[in-house]
């Protein structure tokens, strides 16, 4: 018996493909021209928000595709795997990778739902998110104990974000996106007590929060960075470097949560580090333990009762879907806090297509937790995010 079938596996990290008329079959007339929209240019298929490209779908929906990102894609929605837009799709594809669950992200609006800030109209800008997360809930309707959606979040407005989470915790979401660094988009800093009222409510549900990778401005990456031509890496080189770089970058909102106090103030509220890997984890929380000490942060804050690794133990999760040699010490230190994804349909995602090196879920699973106790598998494919996503069905 392999892993897949010994346990009911959950996916924490997928997304759906947004429909052409999501927003434009959804929003007033009157801003329909405004709204995210796509537009066929030159033969592929882009999305337009407030009249600015955002976003070739296509990039976001390449599973199965005989291409290499981040220049190789399908170029219209008609050359898209159903399983990507189409829910009942989704859940066949689901069966045939024998998983039992998977969590949803955006693709449009942003990892941090950043992309509606270029929105200059404040009553715009709610409509886009409020649209996108009540498609999403209608479109995890089709099995609510399997498509557990994570709704995005005005954050820009603090009322509105503390409405939202009411309103989408309501319809059945089971998580809320929100930026790792907020400071990046001219937003307050992510420990300002600033946010505390969207962390009182998340709280409150039992809704944990998202911090999915993009959702802060790009690590190391210049302006003009993926022109063709800049420097001497060629746009593949650059787009591995930029990948890597995304996966790490979320220890600064991790690394934040925990210094800023967040995690003290909060004991019961969840934080996911989504699509950023685990194999760095025990050294940054290893290098966190040492600096609390070596700074007197313990004798400057008394109140903080834990050390950073002991806050991530009992708060925080962090995602992986291609690690192997670095996943084993990870998981020997935090067991209950790693939870398996596969990023379907995204570039680096765990969906082979004939070019790529990716391959079945089952299959790396079975190389890189086989040689795990059959109970740290089952904490890592199943049990931790049944109990953060509360997931019901077997074990």
């Amino acid at each position: 018996m392999s892993l897949f079938s010994n346990h009911a596996v959950i996916d924490v990290d997928t997304h759906v493909t947004e429909p052409a008329d999501l927003w434009t079959s959804r929003l007033p007339r009157k801003w329909h021209d405004r709204a995210p929209r796509i537009e066929r240019i030159k033969g592929r298929d882009f999305w337009m928000i407030d009249g600015k490209r955002a976003l070739a779908p296509g990039v976001v929906s390449i599973a199965g595709y005989d291409g290499r990102p981040p220049n190789e894609f399908p170029p219209t929605y008609d050359d898209f795997d159903p399983a990507t837009y189409d829910a009942t799709a989704r859940l066949a594809h689901m069966d045939r990778e024998n998983i039992h669950a998977q969590v949803l992200y955006p693709n449009v609006g942003g990892f941090g739902s950043q992309n509606f800030l270029q929105i200059d109209d404040e009553a715009l800008k709610l409509a886009c998110v409020q649209a996108y997360n009540d498609f999403l809930a209608e479109w995890a309707a089709a099995d609510p104990d399997r498509l557990l959606p994570v709704c995005a979040l005005p954050y820009w407005d603090i009322e509105a974000s503390v409405a939202e989470i009411e309103r989408c915790k309501a319809l059945g979401h089971r998580s809320i996106l929100f930026p790792s660094q907020p400071q990046d988009f001219r937003q307050h800093e992510l420990s300002d007590v600033h946010w505390d009222p969207v962390w009182e409510c998340a709280q409150a549900h039992g809704l944990p929060i998202s911090f999915h990778i993009g959702g802060q401005a790009a690590l190391g990456v210049r302006e003009g960075e993926f022109a063709p031509k800049n420097g001497n890496m060629t746009m593949k080189a650059k787009f591995a470097r930029f990948s890597a770089l995304a996966f790490i970058g979320n220890a600064l909102g991790i690394s934040e949560i925990i210094c800023g106090g967040v995690c003290h103030r909060f004991p019961e509220l969840d934080f996911v580090s989504v699509e950023s890997g685990a194999g760095w984890i025990p050294g940054l929380l290893e290098a966190l333990d040492w600096q609390w000490h070596n700074a007197g942060v313990a004798l400057e804050h008394p109140e903080y009762e834990l050390l950073p690794s002991e806050y991530f133990r009992r708060q925080i999760y962090a995602c992986f879907w291609f690690e192997k040699e670095m996943l084993g010490r990870a998981a020997e230190l935090y067991p209950d806090n790693l939870m398996y994804e596969t990023d379907f349909p995204h570039p680096t995602s765990m969906s082979p297509g004939p070019a790529t090196i990716a391959v079945h879920p089952r299959e790396y699973a079975e190389r890189a937790l086989g040689a795990l106790p059959e109970e740290t598998a089952g904490k890592l494919l199943h049990d931790n995010a049944a109990r953060v996503y509360n997931v019901p069905g077997r074990q």
